[in-house]
């Protein structure tokens, strides 16, 4: 009888993580595990001109403009955007490199999943 040989499924990331890269890609994970923070950053980072005043972010909610501002501190703790005060508005933009991050955590899941 033939030895029966199983395909094992490719790698779901690129390399291992090292202790400090998981506890980085944790906050960043974490900050971004709460649906309100989640739209926020995909209303951010689509924005046409790459950057979004506060003032069109908080009407898009049923939250309170202390609510909105509380999750963008936690998204801006977390080095996932920043902001610039122009008068009393602040506009926000994503940082780049560190949404990069999330996205290359999972690029080799997303690079061989079946259409």
């Amino acid at each position: 009888m033939a030895a029966v040989t199983i395909e094992c499924c490719p790698p779901i990331a690129r390399q291992r993580l090292n202790e400090s890269e998981a506890a980085e890609l944790a906050v960043l994970l974490k900050a971004v595990a709460d649906p309100v923070r989640l739209r926020l950053l995909s209303m951010i980072g689509s924005h046409t001109g790459g950057e979004i005043c506060v003032c069109d972010l908080t009407g898009a909610f049923d939250l309170t403009a202390p609510t909105i501002s509380h999750h963008l501190k936690v998204l801006r703790t977390a080095g996932l955007i920043d902001g610039e005060r122009r008068g009393t508005w602040v506009y926000y933009r994503i940082i780049p490199q560190q949404v990069a991050r999330l996205g290359a955590l999972f690029t080799p899941l997303a690079e061989t999943a079946s259409p």
